[in-house]
């Protein structure tokens, strides 16, 4: 019997696989599971032209600079002792800024601005009357923002919206799609349990939202390490955890898919217009930062919160609530994280299967 229903299931899944990658109602959802690849992609773009910018300067530079010669200049130096420690700036702009005297009339003083190069980083130096009043270095390759960037597209991007709608558009339309076709009955007629048709929908839409968003989620990585020089690309993935921080996010990834897709299958058996407790689900994922210690456990979002490898700072000055939404005071261990969304998701598959056993279908009351 057991090989019976695991080739019922596996039947069960090539039918819905081919249903689900090729539908036409599911085109939006490779739509938002490529849009932080895009933006990634055009990140990506911005930077390399900025980098050949930064080394054409350079070559122009009459001395070779290092990182440490930008970082000699401060405040106050004349422009002949920035011309002495760096050489004359390959990129020079002049003005004049009029400025009011006690007597009445008018002065000019000389503002110069000096643009420096190291073919990585580039320093701007503004004078003021021959004294430098202000110093910037635009750093080329800033790991740590960066990759504070990445992490937040992906929390408040990614797993709240782009993952969470997705597996809303393929979970809800196992059943609920069949129904609004009037083809559900196909299945009921043939010879399978229903418990095993469920399960074997469910690994199908499983399978699909893992591929569609993990694949997503294994580009937008592929191009933001290519942004970086090839020094620097290392140094991310072998020195700062750069793998394993890629490898938790495409973890992660896939335990979201597993998550939200039982709770949104269950929707669609359960609830004849299951937008409703989709909408409720949303309400409760989003308002999971600002629930009691205790109710926060009994959401999906709590658990990928505490895999996510990078926290995300908060600055000072940061509105309340805004903090409240960015931190994870109370995150679980990495082995609770992932039991309990598995657990949850059996539990709910289980429920569900009292469900699809005696399920009804009316085509007129739909």
């Amino acid at each position: 019997m057991t090989k019976l229903w695991w080739a019922q299931i596996k039947a069960v899944i090539r039918l819905e696989m081919k249903k689900t990658f090729f539908a036409r109602r599911g085109l939006w959802i490779y739509i938002l599971a490529l849009l932080p690849f895009v933006l990634f992609v055009a990140h990506s773009a911005v930077v390399s032209h900025e980098r050949e910018h930064s080394r054409q300067i350079a070559s122009q530079s009459r001395k070779t600079l290092t990182y440490q010669d930008l970082l000699a200049i401060s405040g106050g130096m004349t422009s002949q002792e920035v011309v002495t420690q760096l050489g004359k700036p390959p990129i020079r702009f002049q003005w004049n800024e009029p400025r009011p005297l006690e007597s009445g009339a008018v002065a000019a003083i000389p503002h110069e601005n000096y643009h420096y190069s190291d073919g990585i980083n580039d320093l701007y130096v503004d004078f003021a009357d021959g004294k430098v009043v202000g110093v910037h270095i635009h750093e080329g390759n800033n790991l740590a923002e960066d990759s504070i960037v990445f992490a937040g597209v992906f929390q408040f991007f990614y797993l709240r919206l782009a993952v969470f709608f997705g597996c809303l558009g393929i979970f809800m339309n196992l059943f609920r799609g069949e129904i609004l076709d009037k083809s559900l009955h196909f299945y009921f007629l043939a010879p399978i349990r229903r418990e095993v048709l469920m399960v074997g929908k469910f690994v199908a839409g499983l399978l699909a939202t893992c591929i569609i968003f993990v694949t997503s989620e294994l580009l937008q990585t592929i191009v933001f390490t290519w942004q970086f020089n090839p020094t620097a690309r290392d140094l991310y993935l072998y020195q700062h955890h750069g793998l394993a921080h890629a490898a938790a996010y495409l973890g992660i990834t896939a335990l979201a898919c597993l998550g939200y897709g039982a709770f949104f299958l269950a929707a669609g058996l359960w609830f004849r217009n299951p937008i409703l407790p989709a909408a409720a689900i949303l309400v409760w994922e989003a308002l999971n930062p600002f629930l009691p210690v205790l109710l926060k456990k009994f959401s999906v979002i709590y658990y990928l919160k505490s895999l996510c490898p990078v926290d995300i700072p908060i600055p000072p000055g940061t509105p309340p609530l805004l903090s409240l939404l960015v931190s994870n005071p109370d995150p679980v261990s990495t082995a609770v994280a992932i039991l309990g969304i598995a657990i949850v998701a059996l539990l709910v598959l289980y429920i569900s299967s009292f469900q699809v056993r005696r399920m009804e279908i009316n085509y007129t009351t739909e």
